[in-house]
């Protein structure tokens, strides 16, 4: 298969250029066009924000060549595989492409336990209760992210922002409130900050909605005002992927496929996990093909693997009985597949086109 992704030059890269600077060891390429700066301007500050969803073609519709985004836009990146927060924010947060940390989606199988589990939420794909035997097991996933790293050394410091947890940020203005005043304190630190807007909007009313057009707007003249008070300070800003418009194809609708798996699919809608009965396997890809083909391209095990689709480096434990038999995975069209315990949204990501994958990164050098 033709993978998309350019594992020399995605979020992984740049989130290796930051454990670089900070020295940490780091498993793949960094950004040189990054490494240059960091190495000549020696920041006092690296700050990183992501706004989830606000992928290069998003901004590109939404904002004019003169606005503080496009301008600022130092060139447009790939994401990781799937194209979505689960796998990409946590490949930002660590330096590692998902096969080696194993965060591959929404809705990701977890082996030791046999259930496909949402892991944000840390309960099982469609119920609301945290599942006590994933908390036995979720250490297999990786998550020691830089910030933590950062810490336990005690040469640098590192600081992380969310809407959520025990030490979330009010809204937006308060993130990067915090930001300005963190940057004006002593000492070297890296600042990671995620808003996760416009993608919360964008999934209920669509990528193109005024709303969300707001938003991004928004977050482009915030952002500029934030960086007329920034000093010593490297500012970059980024996505973890796009979005598109879908609309929902019912798996149950073909129970002819149903029949033939083992378990409820997963990692995503547009990206689609599917663990096939032994005796099923070539009859599933074949009917497959003749019910769905024209909306998704079904990969096997081995074409997934052999290609590096989720990126290089040593596997997770639990990656390959985590990606199933198949993945079937929306290159052309605006399809998403619909199964147990999925939401339906208005909008989606995850699957192969460019709004999908290509996220801006947009670089500020305030060391001046």
């Amino acid at each position: 298969m033709l993978v998309k992704n350019n594992y020399d030059e995605c979020l992984t890269n740049l989130a290796c250029s930051i454990r670089r600077y900070f020295g940490l060891k780091y498993n793949h390429n960094t950004l040189k066009y990054i490494d240059k700066i960091l190495d000549t301007k020696k920041p006092k500050n690296v700050v990183v924000i992501l706004f989830d969803g606000m992928g290069s073609r998003i901004l590109d519709r939404v904002l004019d060549e003169n606005s503080f985004f496009i301008k600022n836009r130092y060139k447009e990146i790939t994401t990781v595989f799937p194209a979505t927060t689960t796998a990409a924010t946590t490949s930002i947060r660590t330096g590692l492409n998902p096969v080696e940390h194993g965060w591959l989606g929404w809705n990701t199988y977890i082996p030791p336990i046999n259930k496909t589990i949402t892991l944000f939420l840390g309960c099982e794909k469609g119920k609301k209760e945290i599942s006590e035997e994933f908390l036995t097991v979720k250490d297999k996933l990786y998550n020691k992210s830089i910030v933590k790293e950062i810490n336990e050394i005690g040469k640098y410091k590192g600081i992380e922002l969310f809407p959520f947890g025990d030490n979330k940020y009010k809204n937006l203005d308060d993130m990067l409130n915090i930001i300005e005043s963190e940057t004006k304190k002593e000492g070297i630190k890296y600042i990671y900050a995620y808003d996760d807007e416009p993608d919360h909007t964008m999934h209920d009313l669509g990528p193109d909605n005024p709303k969300v057009k707001d938003l991004i707007k928004t977050r482009n003249e915030k952002v500029k005002q934030l960086c007329a008070k920034l000093n010593d300070t490297l500012l970059i800003v980024v996505a973890d992927h796009g979005h598109i418009k879908v609309e929902p194809i019912y798996l149950n609708n073909y129970p002819e496929l149903v029949n033939m798996l083992e378990r409820i699919p997963s990692i995503e809608q547009r990206a689609i996990s599917f663990k096939v009965k032994k005796e099923y396997l070539e009859e599933f890809k074949n009917k497959f093909n003749e019910l769905l083909g024209k909306y998704f391209s079904l990969y096997d095990k081995k074409d997934i693997i052999s290609s590096k689709l989720f990126g290089d480096g040593t596997p997770n434990e639990l990656f390959n009985d985590s990606i199933g038999d198949y993945i079937a995975i929306a290159e052309n069209s605006n399809k998403c597949l619909i199964s147990d315990g999925d939401d339906i949204l208005n909008s989606q990501h995850a699957g192969y086109t460019d709004d999908e994958i290509y996220i801006p990164l947009i670089v500020i050098d305030k060391t001046i």
